[in-house]
């Protein structure tokens, strides 16, 4: 089963070359691994090519996360899709076979997503989320269209009967799972198939994933909502739940100041988020996905007039 591996990136110099190196060592042979790059201005391409990897260049004015993924997928040869952030790598050799083997196990499987794991660099609930939403037992046919695409395979046949949603501010894997569970799929959980997620994200760079997820989310179900209650209720909640994990565990210490603000502006974003009544434009989809400033940040061009000489 021939699979090929799209990853989006901007600026992924520090992480890529590990995920990369990764890939290159699992154990399934013709591999074919496309970087979709956004710009980039570090030394995220030069890396990608030394590992032989198809550049692909979406401009930051076309940039949203799905169509990101659709030009990966029209420049792939794949039977099936692998989509991984840039900022994770395999745990295992195996990892590709294990996330591509339901396929075989299941001709009416359309997902299988795989197990995330922070690294260092992750905040304590972050990894606190991981272990909730990525249990160490796998489900073949899950009950519900959760999935997530920094560490999931689809199948090419269905991408090209449902591309991605080009419009959305995040969410595109959900918006694409519930798709497919619609028309009768199914959805695998492989926990077997396990990637460390490294993040390293200031307060308010939580604070905008959290928002521009809830937006994708309001627009997926137009009539869901988020209270002000289910914001205290949910903040209150896992806060308490974090704060005992981490006294059960000693590092209570260590993890209280992080805990505290983190789960307030995870649950203060989607709060945000489900209220938003702005426009959901180009600039939104740019605002959200690149660091302040750095599309302003242009060379400006020479002038052909000599400048005033004063003694």
């Amino acid at each position: 089963m021939k699979c090929s591996i799209i990853i989006r990136a901007f600026n992924e110099g520090k992480h890529i070359g590990r995920l990369l190196e990764g890939i290159k060592r699992q154990n399934l042979p013709d591999v074919e691994v496309i970087l979709v790059d956004s710009g980039s201005t570090d030394n995220t391409v030069s890396i990608a090519e030394r590992y032989g990897a198809k550049i692909v260049h979406i401009t930051p004015e076309e940039f949203t996360f799905g169509r990101s993924l659709n030009y990966g997928v029209k420049a792939a040869s794949g039977e099936f899709i692998v989509n991984v952030s840039a900022h994770c790598y395999p745990v295992y050799p195996d990892w590709l076979e294990q996330l591509i083997q339901p396929f075989a196990d299941n001709e009416n499987l359309a997902v299988s997503y795989g197990k995330q794991r922070g690294g260092e660099t992750n905040w304590y609930s972050e990894h606190q989320f991981f272990k909730q939403y990525f249990p160490d037992i796998s489900q073949p046919r899950q009950g519900h269209p959760y999935s997530h695409n920094a560490n999931a395979a689809i199948r090419r046949s269905l991408w090209e009967q449902h591309p991605y949603n080009e419009a959305l501010t995040g969410l595109e894997d959900l918006a694409w799972s519930s798709w497919a569970m619609e028309q009768g799929y199914g959805i695998a959980y492989t926990a077997e198939a396990e990637i460390i997620h490294l993040h390293d994200e200031t307060p308010k760079q939580v604070h905008n994933r959290y928002r521009r997820e809830a937006i994708a989310m309001k627009q997926i179900l137009p009539n869901s909502t988020f209270s002000l209650w289910n914001f205290i209720r949910l903040w209150l909640g896992t806060t308490y739940s974090d704060l005992l994990q981490a006294k059960r565990e000693k590092v209570l210490d260590q993890h209280w100041w992080s805990i505290l603000w983190f789960r307030f502006l995870q649950y203060w974003g989607t709060y945000q988020g489900y209220n938003y009544s702005g426009r959901i434009d180009a600039q939104l989809h740019q605002g959200f996905y690149y660091p302040p400033g750095i599309l302003s940040e242009k060379t400006p061009a020479p002038r052909d007039v000599e400048p005033i000489r004063y003694d």
